[in-house]
């Protein structure tokens, strides 16, 4: 058993599942969010008022409606919208919580700054910190009902791999330790571009070799990002890869695969925002990705074209097409 001290801040769907995750494993788990009715009644009841009704929290869980100052935790781990990530570790840092590493569930690149989690962690937090990224083909909902599953955690040392494997690991759930922490972080943004298209072609019933096609070609992109990055090959073929790519591609459980299927129907990116009823990561990451893969030259055909649709220059259909019509090119390449 893990005995770790673990914060999860964040009581959506996923942080609540991960919350239970790190109870299971046997860490002693506090959940905090800045919505206090939320955890006010997770800690009244063991049931989260939205999500998996059905499913109690571990007992190994305690919802917070309010974060102590002085208290001590082995790892925070963020699980909030990508974009409120800066200032959620601001709360809890000026809320004089102390941790000895940090880690993020979150996946997407800051709009404005276009800066990747670890990015954001090192300029938020007092001192250097332990960094990890978690990132692989979950479902909150399978996970919160215990199907097994597994995860990539790309941690800054091997000291921060082992103790977040060992407070993960358990009978239904496998973590598995790499240093690439870009190659995690890319891998886990980048995907959710790419589901938007495969639901964009799905939505326009173009067929399954469109949605294969998308799928290894949008692969071919993540890793050549990545490697711009500094990320490494291997990593993208592996569960915070390829994995988590095909995952969210092919299952509507998926909310940036279902944010595409609308778009395709209406054209309209916010009708198709409302009618998802959710946070779609990948709208954000499109534009930041597209504008950096632009300022440097990294070829990105399907994250610009999906950007060209959610910035209303290009229609689902337009946008396939000119896809179609780039100039030919040979299908492998070296990536260093």
């Amino acid at each position: 058993m893990s005995g770790a001290r673990i914060l999860v801040v964040g009581a959506g769907a996923w942080g609540s599942a991960l919350a239970n995750v790190f109870a299971r494993a046997g860490s002693a788990v506090a959940l905090w969010d800045a919505d206090s009715e939320l955890v006010a009644h997770i800690a009244r009841t063991g049931h989260h008022p939205r999500c998996f009704r059905d499913v109690a929290f571990h007992p190994g869980v305690s919802a917070l409606t309010a974060l102590e100052a002085g208290s001590a935790f082995d790892c925070a781990v963020f699980v909030v919208p990508f974009q409120v990530l800066a200032r959620a570790l601001a709360s809890v840092s000026e809320a004089g919580v102390s941790a000895a590493a940090v880690a993020c569930a979150s996946k997407g690149f800051e709009l404005d700054t276009h800066r990747m989690a670890h990015e954001i962690v090192a300029a938020a937090w007092s001192g250097p910190v332990p960094f990890a990224q978690l990132s692989g083909p979950n479902f909150a909902t399978e996970v919160m009902h215990e199907a097994p599953a597994a995860i990539t955690i790309g941690a800054s040392s091997a000291e921060l791999g082992e103790l977040l494997t060992g407070a993960m690991h358990s009978a239904r759930f496998r973590p598995y330790y790499t240093d690439d922490v870009i190659g995690v972080e890319v891998g886990g943004a980048l995907k959710n571009v790419i589901a938007i298209a495969a639901g964009i072609a799905d939505g326009l019933a173009l067929g399954s070799n469109t949605r294969a096609a998308l799928i290894t070609r949008g692969l071919a992109e993540i890793a050549r990002f990545g490697a711009a990055r500094g990320g490494r090959t291997e990593t993208f073929m592996g569960l915070s890869g390829m994995g988590d790519l095909v995952l969210t591609c092919t299952d509507d459980q998926s909310r940036n695969r279902r944010f595409g299927l609308a778009l395709a129907g209406s054209g309209d990116v916010e009708a198709a925002a409302r009618e998802v009823g959710a946070l779609v990561e990948g709208v954000a990451t499109a534009h930041a990705v597209a504008e950096i893969a632009a300022a440097q030259g990294i070829e990105m055909p399907i994250v610009t074209a999906v950007a060209s649709v959610l910035a209303g220059t290009s229609t689902p259909m337009a946008a396939v097409e000119s896809l179609l019509n780039r100039d030919l090119t040979a299908e492998t390449e070296r990536v260093t």
